[in-house]
C-alpha cells in the first residue's frame, strides 16, 4: 500500500493541536499536491522537500503524490511541516520503515541540502505530545528549548539522513537536553536610597501581586523602583515558568533555556501601538502584555501613552487573558502579568515639588492627568508618590535600604500564606473570595465606608483595597485585616484622594 501516516503538531496560539499528514502514491502523471488548507509556506514545501530527499541520496517518486494535513478545517502555517512531508513521502515509497513512525511525533524545516532548522513553538510541540505518550522528534538547535518539558521524551536530528537512518534502525538519535539553568543576577533593592514609602509599596505590590503606580517629579527614581521589582519576587514555580515560556516560544522571539525560570520584565517604549501591547497579526502572535505573563509589564510615562492602547489593559488587567481574534482564526494569550506604571504630576513634571519651579495651571494639570481614564485607574491597587529627595539623602556613604534578598523573604512568607488560604495570590481573588477571605471589624466598616463615600469610589476599587489591606495583614504575619492595615491600603489611593478633592472644590464653588 503506498500510504503513509506521520503525527506532527501545528501552532495556534500558545498550543499545539495535532496535525495527521496522509502520504499517498498513485499513478499518473508525477506531480505534487497539498491539500488541508495549507498556507504559502506550507505550500512551498514541495520544492524544499524535494531537494532534500534528493541531496540525502534517497530517490523522489515519480509518480502522483497527494499529501492531507489533517484536520483539514484547521490552518497550517510555516515550514514546520517540511519534515513529516518528506518522512511521509519515503515511508510511502518503502524507503524507510513504515511501522517506525508510529509512537513518533515530528515537527522541523528542511533546508535543501536536507540539514534541520529550528521551528518556533517546540515547547508547546513537547507538552503535546508527551500528554499523547509520543516521543518528539526535533531539529538539533530546537532540542534545548522542547527538553525543558521534563515528562516528555524529545530526540534531536540535525539532518533528514540521521532521522531515516534512526527509523530504519542503523543509528538512534540522542535525547535532546536541556542546557543548564543560570541565575541572573537582578537590580538590588538595596541600590535605592530613601523613598521609605516608594519601597513599602513595592513590597506589599510584590507580596499580593498587586497593579502599581509611581507619581513623581523626573529623575525621582520611578523607574528604578520598578526595575527592582522583579527582584524581591517569589521564584516562578516550574509550571508557571513553563507557561512563559511557552509564550516565548511561539512569539519567534524563541526561549533561552538557561533562563527559562527567571520571571520576565517587559518595558516597551511609550510610542508602541495596541496590537503591540495585545498581540495580532494574520498569524496572531502574543503581545507585551501575554510576553510579561507571571512577570512585570513597566509603562513609563504613562500619560504619554496612546489612549486606545492603554484603554485595551482594561480586560487584561480583569481576566488575566486576551483573546486576538482575526477573520480566518481567533487565539486566545495568557496574561497574567503585574503592571506598574509611572507618571509625572503635571506638564512640566514638577508640581508639588519644593522647588516650586510648575508653572502649570490646574487645567493643564487636570487635562494632563485626564489622559488616564477612571476605569483603567480603578484597576490599579496602588498609588503612590515619590518624592524628589534632598541631595545629602543621596549619598552613597548614607544609610541603604533593605537588599532584595531580605525583602523577598519576607514577600516569600506572604505568599505562601495566601496559597494555604485561598491558592492564589491576593490580587487574584475573586469577589465572594474577597469577601470571605478580607472580612473587616464592624469599626473599620464604617471607616472603609466612609472613605469610599468622601472619595467617590466604585465598588471595584473597594474590593482592591480589601485585598491590599489583606497583603499588608499577611506581610504582619496578622490573621485578620486591623484597622492600621486598613487605613494604610486606603492611604494608597493618592489619585482618587486628589480626584475626590477637585471634586469637593467644584460643588463648592457651584453651592
Amino acid at each position: 500500500m503506498s500510504l503513509a501516516l506521520v503525527h506532527s503538531r501545528a501552532r495556534a496560539g500558545v498550543h499545539a493541536p495535532p496535525v495527521r499528514v496522509e502520504v499517498h502514491l498513485s499513478g499518473g502523471l508525477p506531480s505534487t499536491q497539498i491539500v488541508g488548507l495549507p498556507e504559502a509556506a506550507v505550500r512551498e514545501s514541495r520544492d524544499r522537500v524535494r531537494a532534500a530527499i534528493l541531496c540525502a541520496q534517497f530517490e523522489f517518486p515519480a509518480r502522483r503524490i497527494t499529501i492531507n494535513l489533517a484536520p483539514a478545517d484547521l490552518p497550517k502555517d510555516g515550514a514546520r511541516f517540511d519534515l513529516p512531508i518528506a518522512l511521509g513521502i519515503l515511508a510511502a515509497s518503502g524507503q524507510i520503515d513504515r511501522e517506525a513512525l508510529a509512537g513518533h511525533e515530528f515537527i522541523g524545516e528542511l533546508a535543501l541540502t536536507g540539514e534541520l532548522r529550528g521551528v518556533d513553538g517546540a515547547l508547546p510541540a513537547a507538552l503535546a505530545a508527551a500528554a499523547e505518550g509520543r516521543t518528539l522528534v526535533v531539529p538539533h538547535c530546537s532540542g534545548g528549548e522542547a527538553a525543558l518539558a521534563q515528562q516528555a521524551t524529545v530526540l534531536g536530528a540535525r539532518t533528514l539522513l540521521e532521522v531515516c537512518g534512526a527509523l530504519n534502525g542503523t543509528r538512534p538519535l540522542p535525547a535532546a537536553e536541556a542546557p543548564p539553568t543560570t541565575i541572573a543576577r537582578l537590580p538590588d533593592l538595596a541600590d535605592v536610597r530613601g523613598q521609605a514609602q516608594a519601597r513599602r509599596a513595592l513590597e506589599i505590590a510584590a507580596a499580593g501581586s498587586h497593579h502599581l503606580l509611581l507619581l513623581g517629579s523626573p529623575g525621582c527614581g520611578k523607574t528604578l523602583l520598578a526595575s527592582r521589582l522583579p527582584g524581591i519576587l517569589p521564584e516562578a514555580s516550574e509550571a508557571e515558568a513553563l507557561e512563559t515560556a511557552a509564550i516565548a516560544s511561539v512569539s519567534g522571539r524563541g526561549v533561552d533555556p538557561t533562563r527559562w525560570r527567571q520571571r520576565p520584565y517587559r518595558a516597551p517604549h511609550h510610542t508602541a501601538s495596541a496590537v503591540a501591547l495585545v498581540g495580532g497579526g494574520s498569524h496572531p502572535r502574543p503581545g507585551e502584555i501575554s510576553l510579561a505573563h507571571n512577570g512585570v509589564l513597566f509603562l513609563d510615562e504613562l500619560p504619554e501613552w496612546n489612549r486606545h492602547a492603554l484603554e485595551v489593559l482594561r480586560e487584561p488587567l480583569e481576566s488575566g487573558v486576551v483573546t486576538v481574534s482575526r477573520a480566518a482564526r481567533s487565539s486566545e494569550f495568557p496574561a497574567r502579568f503585574q503592571l506598574v506604571a509611572a507618571m509625572n504630576p503635571c506638564p512640566c513634571g514638577w508640581a508639588g515639588d519644593a522647588s516650586g519651579r510648575c508653572r502649570c495651571s490646574s487645567d493643564s494639570i487636570r487635562r494632563y492627568r485626564a489622559r488616564i481614564s477612571g476605569p483603567l485607574l480603578d484597576r490599579i491597587d496602588l498609588h503612590v508618590a515619590v518624592p524628589r529627595l534632598a541631595p545629602s539623602e543621596l549619598r552613597e556613604s548614607g544609610p541603604g535600604g533593605e537588599d532584595s534578598a531580605t525583602v523577598r523573604a519576607r514577600v516569600q512568607a506572604a505568599r505562601e500564606r495566601q496559597q494555604h488560604r485561598a491558592g492564589r495570590a491576593n490580587a487574584h481573588l475573586d469577589a465572594a473570595q474577597t469577601l470571605q477571605h478580607c472580612r473587616l471589624s464592624l469599626n473599620d466598616q464604617r471607616l472603609l465606608e466612609q472613605a469610599i463615600e468622601r472619595l467617590q469610589l466604585s465598588a471595584r476599587s473597594m474590593h482592591r483595597i480589601l485585598r491590599v489591606a489583606r497583603s499588608i495583614a499577611d506581610l504582619a504575619d496578622a490573621a485578620d485585616i486591623q484597622t492600621s492595615h486598613l487605613a494604610e491600603a486606603i492611604g494608597y489611593r493618592q489619585l482618587d484622594r486628589a480626584a475626590g478633592a477637585e471634586r469637593a472644590e467644584a460643588s463648592a464653588a457651584f453651592g
